[in-house]
């Protein structure tokens, strides 16, 4: 196990110099992370947000045989049982076998938090141990725990020695960070400090995946050069998460999610990261398999494989191309993936009405800032007139929509489809990522596109007669933030 990585990872803002709010053209925005120029424009208040403890647990909360340890209050927790479905439909998915969350609160009141709550912490590993006899047990801090100073780590080495499993401290306490992707890196900071090992045996035709939940898809996309996905982290087993190390290369349906892990696997562990944007769209999925392919030594029949995959779709793609001829589209989704949606787009002939993303990351670890996956974007899209970057603020993603009126939304978040509705617009809620990536995913968005147009109809009459607690003089302000 690492030994030589920080207590926990410095958060996006300092790191990426991540933002959350802005509004102007994607080459704007592209151009002040190259020249490093401040072009945040802040809110004065937020309407609602999400908090990186829950993005901790999107890592921890569903690896197959971990136990996971919430020291907060109850409030913080509330969400936690959700993530038992989570696991069971994600497995079936991915024709696995269904498992559930083994999760407990240490439950926290106000007591512990003006004397200190260690011993409720240390209450509930014992309870998680004894209930769930897991590999790993994650403990995940709270603002409550981190505030008042809670030492979760002397908890953590003591229950370790005692169990004799990984007792692993996750530092996601939600007040350090107002990009909660800051959770993705805390959960893959713990991986790596308590869990991953070194190698016992490279496997040269493994690739590691780091995606969210989704179908297995990657297995014939790799298939066709002769080599094989490892999802992580969700759904995964500890033993498999431990010999990440050993696969050939690595890569992320996102650089977002993944980045993080990735550059700390390349340089620490000398597996590859992948350096070309995520297989979604033809020149996208072109230079990725190139490049998963010189990594691999597959060189030589790659190019062989993107003729015939290219010869495969060409029928299918001109008839979506003159079907969605016309079509104004609009992309709300998280920082990479939502360029991931341009990139089809681009090769569907579909007009990109706006783009909104959670937030952005003006570096990117691992990857030089000029060749992001906003520039790719902007390479294979072009510059994108109406892009803001908006945290699920419904006031502000309410106007946008109303200003750009596009034909179809393609939200990468649950909850905000409800939005686009009461406005009459048909949305795709893209929440299986992998259904969309490689060639066949071109295909799949533009039959998806195809059929949601049927549903005008019936939103228009929702439209009519739907109201909104906003005013009249809001909506018409043409600045986005206030």
């Amino acid at each position: 196990m690492s030994n030589s990585l920080t207590t926990e990872v410095e958060v996006r803002e300092r790191r990426l110099k991540s933002i959350i709010s802005f509004a102007g053209k994607a080459s704007e925005l592209q151009a002040g992370a190259v020249s490093q120029k401040k072009v945040e424009q802040p809110r004065c208040f937020s309407q609602c947000s999400d908090c990186a403890q829950m993005r901790a647990g999107t890592i921890c909360s569903h690896i197959r045989d971990a136990a996971v340890v919430v020291h907060s209050p109850m409030g913080c927790f509330a969400n936690n049982p959700a993530n038992d479905e989570i696991n069971k439909s994600g497995s079936l998915g991915r024709g696995q076998k269904p498992f559930k969350t083994n999760v407990v609160c240490s439950n926290i009141s106000e007591k512990e938090t003006i004397y200190g709550g260690l011993k409720k912490l240390r209450e509930a590993i014992d309870e998680a141990y004894k209930r769930f006899h897991p590999s790993a047990i994650f403990v995940q801090s709270s603002c409550a725990a981190g505030i008042v100073g809670d030492d979760i780590e002397s908890v953590a080495d003591e229950k370790q020695a005692e169990y004799g499993i990984p007792v692993v401290p996750v530092y996601c306490e939600g007040f350090k960070s107002k990009v909660w992707s800051s959770g993705f890196d805390a959960g893959y900071h713990a991986l790596l400090k308590r869990i991953v090992k070194e190698p016992e045996k490279k496997q040269p035709d493994l690739v590691n995946i780091f995606n969210f939940m989704g179908s297995d898809t990657f297995s014939e996309i790799l298939g066709k050069i002769g080599l094989r996905p490892n999802y992580l982290v969700p759904l995964a087993d500890i033993d498999t998460i431990a010999r990440m190390t050993e696969a050939a290369c690595s890569t992320s349906i996102c650089e977002t999610l993944g980045t993080y892990i990735t550059d700390v696997l390349e340089k620490q562990y000398g597996v590859p990261h992948v350096h070309a944007t995520a297989p979604y769209g033809i020149k996208w999925t072109d230079a990725w398999y190139r490049e998963v392919a010189r990594l691999t030594g597959k060189s030589d029949i790659v190019e062989e494989v993107i003729a015939k995959e290219h010869e495969r779709i060409a029928p299918k793609l001109e008839e979506l191309r003159k079907e969605l001829k016309g079509l104004r589209i609009y992309i709300y989704a998280g920082d990479s993936y939502a360029h991931n949606m341009a990139s089809i787009a681009s090769d569907l002939g579909i007009e990109i009405a706006g783009i909104t993303t959670l937030h952005h990351d003006m570096k990117t670890d691992g990857e030089p800032v000029e060749h992001s996956s906003l520039q790719e974007m902007i390479n294979v899209a072009g510059d994108i007139e109406h892009f803001s970057v908006c945290e699920k603020q419904p006031y502000e993603v309410i106007k946008i929509l109303k200003q750009v009126k596009p034909d179809v939304v393609i939200i990468r978040h649950m909850h905000l489809p409800a939005l686009s509705a009461k406005l009459g617009i048909p949305s795709i809620l893209e929440g299986e990522v992998n259904v969309s990536a490689g060639y066949d995913g071109i295909i799949t968005l533009g039959e998806r596109l195809k059929n949601i147009r049927k549903f005008k109809r019936v939103l228009t009459t929702l439209e009519e007669y739907n109201e909104f607690p906003y005013t009249k003089q809001w909506l018409e302000d043409e600045r986005l933030f206030i």
